[in-house]
């Protein structure tokens, strides 16, 4: 299994902050946002992780990162050349991944509890989909997940009438069929391969499973959740929390 995660985008709802850096590179808590979702994939035990970024950030990310040997791990960089939508970055990893599962994590998305009992289960699909879910208290400002008592039933991109309060959040696990359905999605009416329609994709299939994130976690794509990331992770001292605990 390999890990991925999305550092890429403009972060304008961060301006002016984000005028001469990415967004991903800002300090949360202790250190660089991008440091969480790294650490989430190593306390999972991946030690293959691609990073997608702009081609006018790659440099610094490259300089912060370095190779991996930091982090006992090893990094490989994509440059994702125009803002198409997270599916179009995540399709820059299909050599990378060479036939694995991958975890995809996107780059802004803060989690105090490891994620490594959500993907131990996924490992155990043999095939499909996971995503994880948290409770949130403005629904129409995510994707959200119209839920029976044992699956999802749809996901729907920002709604006016939330059928659930629960987000699908920005960590997802996918099998290596994945790639094959991004290519076969149409883009949105905001020019984007949206990976909503790749979710939906995986629930026609019967393939999507889910499970709801333990401990707190926020995007920080926000001036609001970008100062609950520093709350969050000050509070840990920029640590990750195994399930256990």
């Amino acid at each position: 299994m390999k890990g991925i995660i999305l550092a890429g985008g403009k972060g304008t709802r961060l301006y002016p902050l984000t005028k001469i850096t990415n967004k991903h590179i800002l300090p949360v808590g202790k250190e660089p946002m991008i440091f969480n979702p790294i650490k989430q994939l190593i306390s999972v035990g991946i030690k293959d992780i691609l990073i997608v970024t702009s081609r006018e950030h790659m440099g610094a990310l490259v300089n912060l990162l370095g190779s991996g040997r930091e982090f006992g791990c090893s990094f490989t960089f994509k440059v994702q050349d125009e803002p198409k939508g997270i599916a179009d970055a995540l399709l820059l990893g299909e050599n990378f991944a060479g036939g694995d599962s991958i975890v995809v994590i996107l780059g802004d998305n803060i989690a105090s509890h490891s994620i490594k009992p959500y993907v131990e289960k996924f490992e155990n699909q043999d095939i499909g989909a996971k995503v994880l879910l948290k409770e949130v208290n403005e629904p129409h400002l995510f994707g959200i997940a119209a839920l029976d008592e044992t699956k999802i039933v749809k996901i729907q991109e920002k709604p006016d009438k939330p059928e659930s309060n629960y987000a699908v959040i920005g960590i997802y696990m996918y099998d290596n069929n994945v790639f094959d359905i991004i290519r076969k999605i149409d883009y949105s009416l905001r020019g984007e391969l949206e990976i909503t329609s790749v979710n939906n994709e995986y629930i026609k299939r019967n393939q999507l499973t889910y499970d709801i994130l333990r401990g707190y976690w926020t995007d920080a794509g926000t001036f609001e959740t970008y100062k609950l990331a520093n709350e969050i992770l000050f509070n840990i001292d920029n640590k990750i929390i195994s399930g256990d605990e």
